[in-house]
């Protein structure tokens, strides 16, 4: 089984999924959203990708405040998690995401990535930064 990590925006959901060993964390795609509202075409696109690629426990980024509280975003994340869970059938436990788009985008710009293309992949990286996060603190190494 693998593991499937999700950066929930208002537009846009990253999805990044481990390979079979749930060792690496790789950026896989970004789904567009038209509307922040309207989840059931996200949902169902994100449990076709689940089901083909075999997953068995999701991973979302909680964006927090930076004092550690929830604030609106977290409250819409939750809500989003809550209705994927009820479709999935499969475990869905949160991860702190506090500055993992900043990170991606550091990452993107180290790696040479001009600032205008960052957008195509930045919430996949964001997603893949959520889940090895998730995979370090379930070895303990955070």
């Amino acid at each position: 089984m693998r593991i499937m990590g999700l950066d929930y925006g208002s537009h846009t959901v990253g999805v990044a999924v481990t390979d079979e060993y749930e060792s690496l964390a790789l950026p896989l795609k970004t789904v567009f959203r038209e509307r922040e509202d309207k989840l059931r075409r996200t949902i169902s696109e994100i449990c076709g990708i689940a089901a083909s690629y075999k997953v068995g426990l999701v991973v979302i980024g909680l964006p927090l405040l930076m004092s550690g509280e929830e604030g609106t975003r977290a409250r819409k994340t939750r809500d989003f998690a809550g209705k994927l869970a009820a479709r999935l059938a499969i475990p869905v436990v949160f991860c702190d995401e506090r500055l993992t788009t900043w990170e991606a985008e550091e990452l993107l710009s180290e790696a040479g990535r001009p600032r205008a293309r960052q957008k195509e992949v930045i919430d996949q990286m964001a997603a893949a930064i959520i889940l090895e996060d998730y995979l370090r603190s379930r070895e303990g190494t955070v």
